[in-house]
């Protein structure tokens, strides 16, 4: 059985005992309302959750797959990249995920906003509604269109570590490209180089379409994009820095 680095160990620990946390105090509302990312034009959103929802989780099943995932293929990533730049690598993706999973929401959120707005409707208006889920008296059926489709944005809030662990799974590939991996519900080895750029499809076409493979409906596929994206890029810009990591290599 592999054993675990230092530095895995830790992130699992802060991992279980913010779950727990969330569970024991408050009944999960008010570490959700504390520490979950929400959308940055909602009142409960606060600049410290860009870090903070990395450590939370929705639910038990949530958090085993994704500490699953962190020490499987993070221990292999940080015996070959140290700790210091395995913790670069790991909160740069959940930095990146959340930039993108962002991104797509206002992507979403910003044509429906400013038709609102040029209908007619203060910003201040807008948010009241969105915030009570509850439609002023007055307002046309195509405003009323518009509130719906942004409703679901303005109230999101996004958890978990996928973003990070996403971008610890490209370094594993490209560390090691030719290691063999599977899905639990599909149980056929496929190599990294094949499988990981597979997953990633994946969560791109379950981005654009709402269909999803073997996640729930409700996951923030972007964010998946995102934090594989960015461990990508530091991955390929590590490898090519021969001067600077000059003990970093490809198997």
């Amino acid at each position: 059985m592999m054993r675990i680095t230092d530095t895995v160990k830790h992130l699992i620990i802060i991992n279980v005992i913010f779950f727990v946390a969330t569970l024991a105090i408050g009944g999960g509302t008010l570490f959700y309302d504390l520490f979950a990312l929400h959308f940055p034009e909602s009142d409960v959103f606060e600049p410290w959750q860009i870090i903070t929802h990395m450590f939370m989780h929705g639910g038990f099943m949530h958090i085993l797959f994704n500490m699953f995932a962190l020490w499987m293929f993070g221990t292999a990533v940080e015996q070959k990249l140290g700790v210091k730049k395995f913790l670069f690598l790991y909160f740069s993706a959940g930095l990146g995920a959340a930039a993108f999973q962002l991104g797509f929401y206002y992507f979403n959120y910003l044509p429906a906003f400013d038709a609102l707005i040029n209908s007619g409707l203060s910003s201040s208006q807008i948010f009241d509604m969105l915030g009570k889920n509850q439609a002023m008296g007055g307002i046309n059926a195509q405003q009323f269109e518009n509130l719906k489709s942004i409703f679901p944005v303005f109230n999101a809030t996004m958890v978990g570590a996928s973003g990070c662990i996403m971008g610890i799974l490209v370094a594993f590939g490209m560390l090691n490209p030719n290691a063999e991996l599977m899905l639990i519900f599909l149980p056929i080895p496929i190599k990294a180089k094949y499988f990981i750029p597979g997953i990633i499809a994946l969560d791109i076409i379950s981005a654009l379409t709402g269909q999803s493979f073997f996640s729930p409906s409700n996951t923030a596929f972007m964010a998946h994009v995102g934090g594989a994206l960015v461990g990508f890029i530091i991955m390929l810009f590590w490898k090519n820095d021969t001067t600077t990591f000059n003990n970093f290599r490809i198997d």
